[in-house]
């Protein structure tokens, strides 16, 4: 995905340090991030929000996550490997997360490839109070009705304007909406914000996506600015990915390791300096 602009259009490089202090509060506060999500990433989505400075929490069934989710600092949910008995969780935690103002992040893995799917993905927006959906461009671009495309799980991207369709997806849903691909677009309807970190190889391996709902999750649950969470965490761990291949990787599990590794060393002197987030400014 390339984002283009027009003449007139202008961004400006944000301080990293905005970034780098959530990620200090995070690890401060080790907050407890509750996650109902697929089987396949489980594990490494839990390596990474503790990487991040958090503490996971993977608990999907129905009878205990109102329970759960009430000791949390925010809920993530994932549509990876769906059940109709974890639709039901989903929504129980949900609800109960909008009682006590505990964000909600939702990541809409493989909206579009089947009814169930989207069907699934448009009750949780509209049932519940969803405070950050986090997607790839096929993703979005099906919830935003822009033609995005998915494939399985992966996306076979959108035909509009990246920025566009970010900003209709949250006129629709009422969520931020974070936009993942070659540069990040993040947007709460008022700002738009650009993240041009991370490496070529985050996308061939399963599940960065995921990991990137778990440490928006993190930083969404020590900030109300869900906008700037998300985007602090995409750089974080866009650049925990940079640091990575900079370092050498053999291939993709190596890269793996290296990734959780790098996020969990990564501090805030190095995220400060690291962080490629602008503000984009356009019509």
């Amino acid at each position: 995905m390339s984002v283009n602009t027009t003449e007139g259009d202008a961004a400006s490089l944000i301080n990293g340090a905005i970034s780098a202090a959530i990620l200090a509060a995070v690890r401060e506060c080790r907050p407890l991030v509750h996650h109902i999500t697929n089987s396949v990433t489980i594990n490494d989505c839990a390596n990474i929000t503790i990487a991040a400075g958090a503490a996971p929490v993977m608990a999907g069934a129905p009878e205990e996550v109102a329970e759960m989710v009430a000791a949390a600092g925010a809920l993530v949910l994932n549509i990876g490997t769906l059940t109709r008995e974890q639709v039901e969780a989903m929504l129980i935690a949900g609800r109960r997360a909008n009682e006590l103002g505990i964000p909600v992040i939702l990541d809409p893995v493989g909206v579009g490839a089947t009814a169930f799917r989207t069907e699934t993905a448009w009750k949780l927006l509209d049932e519940l109070d969803i405070a950050v959906l986090k997607g790839n461009t096929g993703e979005i671009g099906v919830l935003a009705g822009a033609g995005g495309s998915v494939r399985g799980v992966d996306s076979a991207g959108i035909a509009g304007d990246p920025i566009e369709t970010v900003r209709e997806c949250a006129r629709l849903t009422g969520a931020v909406v974070a936009m993942t691909g070659d540069v990040d677009v993040v947007t709460d309807r008022e700002r738009i914000f650009l993240v041009s970190n991370g490496d070529p190889m985050m996308e061939r391996l399963s599940g960065t996506g995921c990991m990137a709902a778990s440490v928006t999750g993190a930083f969404a649950s020590v900030t109300d600015d869900y906008a700037f969470a998300a985007a602090g965490a995409l750089a974080a761990l866009g650049f925990a990915g940079e640091r990575a291949v900079a370092k050498g990787v053999s291939g993709l599990y190596s890269f793996r390791t290296a990734l959780i590794d790098e996020l969990s060393m990564l501090t805030r002197d190095d995220l400060t300096g690291g962080a490629r987030i602008e503000e984009f400014y356009g019509v």
